[in-house]
């Protein structure tokens, strides 16, 4: 994986918002993407060379609850690893940075929950069942 480079900084909105439709994510719009970004916890990308092809975040308190979002990976560059390298590096964050007690949580689109249960994230059905309200 040497020929990609992971980037633990904000994410620009302009690339944010072409990943996430590149990857098969819904839109979010330019007021959206600019209040979302400056509030992660932690973000990351992943470029081959100067070509942004993944990504992911965490949003929350930073204390008691913490979510995992916008994992994508272009279309090209999916199968390669790239969804691990990006798991890899929010779950080493998580691990050094967040504490003990702080509930991680995310939302596993089709098979994306086998790359998560490699990172230790579990079904939470049948103890809680996510729910959502879009507006």
């Amino acid at each position: 994986m040497e020929k990609y480079r992971i980037i633990e900084d904000q994410i620009p909105i302009e690339i944010y918002q072409k990943l996430r439709i590149e990857s098969g994510l819904s839109g979010k719009t330019e007021e959206a993407s600019q209040i979302g970004l400056k509030n992660s916890i932690y973000s990351v990308m992943i470029s081959d060379k100067d070509k942004p092809i993944g990504m992911g975040r965490i949003i929350g308190d930073g204390g008691c609850f913490c979510q995992v979002v916008d994992i994508c990976v272009l279309p090209a560059y999916q199968g390669k690893g790239i969804g691990k390298l990006i798991m890899k590096a929010i779950s080493d964050f998580i691990s050094k940075k967040l504490p003990a007690s702080c509930y991680v949580s995310l939302i596993a689109d089709g098979n994306a929950s086998f790359l998560y249960e490699q990172f230790g994230f579990k079904d939470t059905m049948p103890a809680s069942k996510g729910m959502y309200l879009k507006k």
